[in-house]
């Protein structure tokens, strides 16, 4: 037991991140600490609090549980606020609060949260120096954080690779890929890898909210992304998708298409390893996080894939799917959603169990009209099409006004839902940030407006594909 405490410990330290990126070439601002100080192999296990390794004047000291905690300051947060809180566990809806360990979430160090200067600096000035390529992280405008660490690339092409691979886990990489799959090469395939892909976005979500483990502190790891720093580190949701969806991708096809399995295993390999080490690369997992999501996308690929048909079959035929489909997924983001903090994971699990509601129930009604009909059994293994300039430019053709109609379709519902929701619970709707963090307007607002991008993606686009004679 205590050698499987040092390794998952040793498997957390930020330091061995921050040696992975300093390897691939990245690199703070001039000053930044090479190391963490605080962190030790025995932290995780001995339950400590003092992880962070933030300096002196981004900490602030608290008592709980009859020791000395240290905290780490938010952006909103004066030292004076936090020296006066005396709980060891002040959260509130917004987000202002502490990790099980007394560490604020994704602490990142610079000059919102009282990154020092150095002697004989003047305090505030400017201190950029022709170190490098020089960028800012990837943030979201919903958690309004006001970060402003720099990181210098030394190698680009190490950079773009990696946020390639990062993006691969990210909405727009969703937004185009289950569209191409349904659209262009197999609905049957396609409806399954969504029915796959809440199943493990789900599960991820939720065991991070119930885990509550923090990202990696920053210093000694550079945040090359803050997008999701305000959600949970254990497990990475990112590699569980980036191993579930290409080996769901090849055990759903081999078998339906012809196609040699050693292209399977290379894409699997490929587009697996790509995204887990981006998470690191980026600083927002650890390489213990990243291997569990791996194991845990792979267990429930092993346990849930042997039932994808039967859900599928069942959404498509059955006549009471769509009430069913509907409660079922409603009530998962309602009674999933505990949590005595804000974080975008509620927002993008809402999204999630939307968006596979809508494409079912579109599904549904796909077969109830007689679109776009499974290939019989007998037809298989499919026979992959000869590449020609009509069929690519067809396919490119339908991916583009797609794509651009649910766009619409999320914005046009953004715009009715939000203002809805406020109104119907009595939320202050003058700040759309605020209003978006409240649960009873981000629920509605994410479920409805995806259930909707979902139902588009799998009935009304095809739909209007075969009035234009695009299908």
């Amino acid at each position: 037991m205590a050698l499987a405490r040092r390794l998952i410990a040793s498997l957390q330290d930020p330091e061995k991140v921050a040696r992975f990126q300093r390897l691939c070439g990245v690199e703070g601002p001039p000053g930044w600490p090479k190391g963490s100080a605080s962190w030790t192999p025995t932290m995780l296990a001995n339950g400590s609090s003092s992880c962070c390794g933030c300096p002196a004047g981004a900490q602030a000291e608290g008592e709980g549980g009859g020791a000395d905690r240290h905290r780490g300051l938010s952006s909103s947060s004066s030292s004076s606020n936090s020296s006066s809180n005396s709980s060891s566990h002040k959260v509130d809806e917004q987000g202002d609060g502490w990790d099980w360990n007394g560490v604020k979430n994704g602490l990142i160090a610079g000059e919102a949260c009282g990154f020092e200067s150095h002697p004989g600096e003047a305090p505030g000035r400017d201190k950029r120096q022709p170190w490098g390529a020089k960028r800012q992280p990837r943030r979201n405008s919903l958690t309004g954080e006001t970060i402003c660490q720099e990181f210098s690339i030394r190698s680009p092409l190490l950079y773009y690779l990696f946020s390639f691979g990062t993006e691969l886990g990210n909405e727009l990489f969703y937004i185009l890929f289950f569209p191409f799959c349904i659209w262009n090469l197999d609905a049957c395939l396609g409806r399954r890898l969504i029915i796959i892909w809440v199943w493990v976005m789900y599960l991820g979500q939720c065991t991070k909210d119930v885990i509550r483990w923090p990202r990696p502190a920053s210093p000694p790891v550079v945040k090359l992304e803050i997008f999701y720093n305000s959600e949970y580190s254990m497990p990475s949701t990112h590699a569980m998708s980036g191993t579930a969806i290409p080996m769901a991708l090849v055990l759903l096809s081999y078998g339906q298409w012809q196609y040699p399995l050693i292209y399977g295993l290379i894409l699997i390999i490929c587009w697996c390893s790509l995204v887990c080490c981006s998470r690191i690369y980026m600083g927002m997992h650890s390489i213990l996080d990243v291997i569990a999501g791996f194991f845990y996308a792979v267990l429930i690929l092993a346990v849930f894939l042997p039932a994808v048909d039967l859900v599928d079959k069942f959404n498509v035929t059955c006549k009471y799917a769509p009430l069913i489909i509907i409660s079922l997924h409603l009530a998962l983001g309602i009674f999933s959603f505990t949590l005595d903090t804000w974080s975008t994971s509620r927002g993008d699990t809402a999204q999630i169990l939307g968006c596979g509601a809508g494409v079912a129930c579109g599904s549904h009604v796909n077969n109830l009209l007689g679109l776009m009909p499974d290939p019989p059994p007998e037809m298989f293994p499919l026979v992959t099409p000869s590449l020609t300039v009509t069929l690519v430019g067809k396919a490119m053709l339908r991916l583009l006004i797609g794509v651009v109609l649910l766009l619409l379709v999320k914005t046009g519902m953004k715009k009715i839902t939000i203002p809805l929701a406020c109104k119907i619970f009595n939320v202050p709707s003058g700040d759309t940030q605020q209003a978006r963090q409240r649960m009873e307007v981000e629920l509605p607002y994410r479920y409805f407006t995806y259930g909707m991008v979902g139902f588009s993606l799998a009935f009304l686009i095809p739909a209007l594909f075969h009035v234009m004679g695009l299908s």
